[in-house]
C-alpha cells in the first residue's frame, strides 16, 4: 500500500483515497474555517486548504494531502448547515439552478508543494426542499446535499469532476501527485496525468 498523511476528518475523502490504494494516516487539522468578510469562494477554500497543509506536522519523508470543498452560487459560499433551517435555505438557492463545487487541495513532500483548485458546475432539477431536509443527509455536507447518497436524484447535469463534488478531484489530486515525484498507488500510476 502507499502511504499518504491526510489532513483532513472527511470520511469521503478518506473513503476515496482507499480506494485508489492509499494506506493513510489521518490527522486532521484543527484550523478556523471561519469565512472572512467580502471573501471570494476561491480564496477561501485555497486558504482553508493552506492553513491545514501548514497545520500537521510530518515526517522529513512524508507526503501531505489537505483539502477544503465548498458550493458557490451567485458568489455566495455555502458551506455545511447547522441546522435544518439553514440547509433548507441553502437548498432553496440550489433547486433548478447550476451551481460551482469548489476544491482547493494542496500536497506537500519534502521539496515540493503544489496548490491547485477544482471547479465542477452541478445542475439541479426542481426538488421539494423540505423533503430532502427531512432526509437528514445534509448534515456535514458542503451546500447541504449529498451527491453519493440520494441527493444523486437532484442532480441534472454534471460538468467536470464528480469525485469533486463528493470531496476530492481524484484525477487531478494524482496527476499532481505524479509530477511532484509523490507516492502513487500503483493502481493509478498508470493513468494520464
Amino acid at each position: 500500500m502507499t502511504r499518504l498523511l491526510l489532513a483532513s476528518a472527511s470520511p469521503r475523502r478518506r473513503e476515496l483515497l482507499e480506494r485508489m490504494g492509499y494506506a493513510l494516516e489521518v490527522r486532521p487539522a484543527d484550523v478556523d474555517e471561519a469565512e472572512l468578510p467580502n471573501e471570494a469562494p476561491p480564496v477561501y477554500v485555497a486558504r482553508v486548504a493552506a492553513a491545514k497543509a501548514d497545520a500537521v506536522v510530518r515526517a522529513p519523508d512524508q507526503w501531505v494531502l489537505a483539502a477544503d470543498t465548498t458550493v458557490t452560487i451567485g458568489g455566495a459560499i455555502l458551506g455545511k448547515a447547522a441546522t435544518p433551517e439553514e440547509a433548507h435555505a441553502m437548498l432553496a438557492r440550489l433547486t433548478g439552478r447550476t451551481h460551482q463545487v469548489l476544491t482547493a487541495f494542496v500536497v506537500v513532500g519534502d521539496r515540493a508543494r503544489r496548490e491547485a483548485i477544482a471547479v465542477t458546475d452541478v445542475t439541479m432539477i426542481d426538488f421539494d426542499v423540505a423533503d430532502y431536509v427531512a432526509s437528514g443527509e445534509w448534515r456535514g455536507k458542503a451546500g447541504a446535499y449529498a451527491i453519493q447518497g440520494i441527493g444523486a436524484a437532484l442532480v441534472r447535469e454534471i460538468r467536470g469532476s464528480v469525485t469533486n463534488v463528493i470531496g476530492l478531484p481524484v484525477a487531478e489530486v494524482l496527476a499532481v501527485l505524479r509530477e511532484l515525484g509523490g507516492p502513487v498507488p500503483r493502481l493509478a500510476s498508470g493513468l494520464p496525468s
